[in-house]
């Protein structure tokens, strides 16, 4: 009769074992904090992968307490996991988002060089009855890159760094293409003339 209580209460102590409640609420705040990094935007792939673990961990502890013998072992080692990955994946956003900036900044640079270089190839470049039309139209896109440039750094400033970086990128193909452009017209320029 002992024995047959002692293995009731053994089989009411493993039928009563507790949801992981405190490993739940830490996975989710690293998940939060992660999130608050901006791994959904730097990060988006690793992001989603970490979502989409966490709810089938949670579907886990739900089919789980529908058991009499509810086992958390396997559900606390997978948080676990989740929450340090939810880390790393924080870290690396942050990461990502400096070497964002600093792609964003050397571009800036560039594109600046570009436009003192244009603007020097515009003073240098003949003047013809079709010469003056392009060069207008050439320096209509040269404001066009400055207005970006502008957008560029108001975009950085609010902390868009995605938009940013693609108003630079765009901006800087822009004002490499003109350089080209430029350079070409001169050196035809240069070749005419020593005929």
């Amino acid at each position: 009769m002992f024995s047959l209580a002692i293995v009731a209460m053994l089989v009411l102590a493993a039928g009563c074992a507790k949801v992981p409640q405190a490993e739940i609420d830490s996975t989710q705040a690293s998940l939060q904090e992660a999130q608050m990094a901006g791994a959904e935007l730097y990060q988006p792939e690793q992001m989603a992968a970490l979502q989409d673990s966490f709810n089938k961990v949670m579907e886990q502890v739900e089919a789980e307490k529908s058991k009499f013998f509810a086992s958390y072992g396997d559900a606390k080692d997978k948080l676990a996991t989740i929450s340090q990955n939810a880390v790393q994946v924080k870290q690396s956003a942050i990461e990502r988002k400096e070497m964002i900036k600093l792609e964003i900044q050397t571009s800036l640079t560039e594109i600046s060089a570009l436009l003192a270089e244009n603007n020097e190839l515009i003073e240098k470049a003949p003047k013809g009855k079709e010469g003056v039309a392009a060069l207008e139209m050439i320096k209509t896109d040269m404001s066009v890159i400055e207005a970006t440039v502008a957008e560029t750094n108001s975009l950085l400033e609010s902390g868009d760094l995605i938009a940013a970086q693609g108003k630079a990128n765009a901006a800087k193909e822009k004002a490499m293409g003109i350089n080209t452009e430029m350079k070409t017209v001169m050196e035809k320029a240069a070749k005419k003339g020593k005929r």
